[in-house]
């Protein structure tokens, strides 16, 4: 077992969702927590994250900064998504090896896996098909991450891992509609189409995917034990092993939400995957179980969401 007691913890995207979940669940590690503004260190910069790391001499780091987004976010920032992830995680992660870092985790996600990988979705279903196009570029890049921890790992000993969460929800998610993931998406539009009295919501895609969604709580308490009991060279599945039809989560978030209309399939826009689910069975072995139903979820973020609202009511994007 890997102790965080006494040690100085950087995580690298504490504002994020992941991140900010992460401080919240290290509050009871007896360790410190270091954190970095954007306005402090950009970590595009190899000159201004090596600064840090040398400065501040962290002896764990968690890898959750990155920048993320949905279908229409990658379609319409491809360099964001595939330069910027490459440039965060690269650097990084040679200033921690640099620096004698004694544990990192790196956080990708479960979009690096094939398109039609064979259902639940295995770790070693990596580089074995091709990718969504919706969102190859971002996939891209967190594969390039997990292969770089390999390759310290393998060539300096260094004792770097990678997590794979599934798709997460939670406070401090985007709530943009142009940026943001289903989840998110959908609940706001479904808030404010009760908030407008609208008769109906359109829902992008069929409705047939199905998708795997865990809370950011969850998700953060897995990382932590992951960082405790795990060290492997290969990347670690984080997720829930149940999923959902895109069309019955819209209609649940109607009844927490409260509305009442109709839910209208848009079949002009792309549905993604058909599915991804992950399995998660390396992660059970390790003695780790989620806690937050799906519906607990949801009514928790939701309640968050207006929460955030009601603080600015001219900006809903969380």
């Amino acid at each position: 077992m890997f102790s965080l007691t006494g040690k100085k913890v950087w995580v690298a995207g504490h504002r994020g969702m992941v991140g900010s979940a992460l401080i919240r669940r290290l509050a009871s590690e007896a360790c410190t927590v270091v954190t970095a503004e954007r306005a402090q260190v950009d970590l595009i910069s190899q000159e201004a994250t090596h600064r840090f790391v040398a400065d501040e001499q962290p002896q764990v780091v968690i890898i959750a900064a990155a920048k993320v987004g949905g279908i229409a976010a990658n379609a319409r920032y491809p360099v964001d998504f595939l330069y910027h992830n490459l440039m965060i995680q690269s650097n990084i992660m040679e200033a921690s090896h640099k620096y004698n870092v004694q544990k990192l985790l790196f956080l990708g996600s479960s979009c690096i896996y094939p398109k039609f990988a064979p259902q639940p979705i295995t770790e070693d279903a990596l580089l074995t098909g091709s990718l969504e196009p919706t969102n190859e570029w971002y996939a891209i890049a967190k594969i390039a991450g997990i292969k770089l921890a390999q390759a310290y790992r393998i060539q300096h000993g260094r004792d770097f891992i990678s997590a794979m969460p599934t798709n997460l929800y939670g406070p401090c998610d985007n709530f943009d509609l142009e940026t943001s993931h289903v989840m998110p998406a959908l609940i706001r539009k479904i808030h404010e189409a009760k908030q407008n009295g609208s008769p109906n919501v359109t829902v992008w895609g069929t409705g047939t995917p199905r998708r795997e969604f865990m809370h950011v709580d969850d998700c953060a308490d897995a990382l932590i034990h992951v960082l405790h009991h795990y060290s492997e060279l290969e990347h670690i599945n984080i997720g829930t092993n149940q999923d959902i039809a895109i069309s019955e989560l819209a209609h649940m978030i109607a009844d927490i939400v409260g509305f009442r209309g109709a839910i209208v399939h848009d079949h002009s826009k792309p549905d993604g995957t058909p599915r991804k689910l992950m399995s998660s069975e390396r992660l059970r072995h390790l003695g780790w179980e989620p806690r937050v139903s799906l519906k607990q979820g949801i009514n928790h973020t939701y309640r968050w969401y207006l929460d955030q609202s009601q603080q600015a009511p001219n900006d809903h994007d969380g």
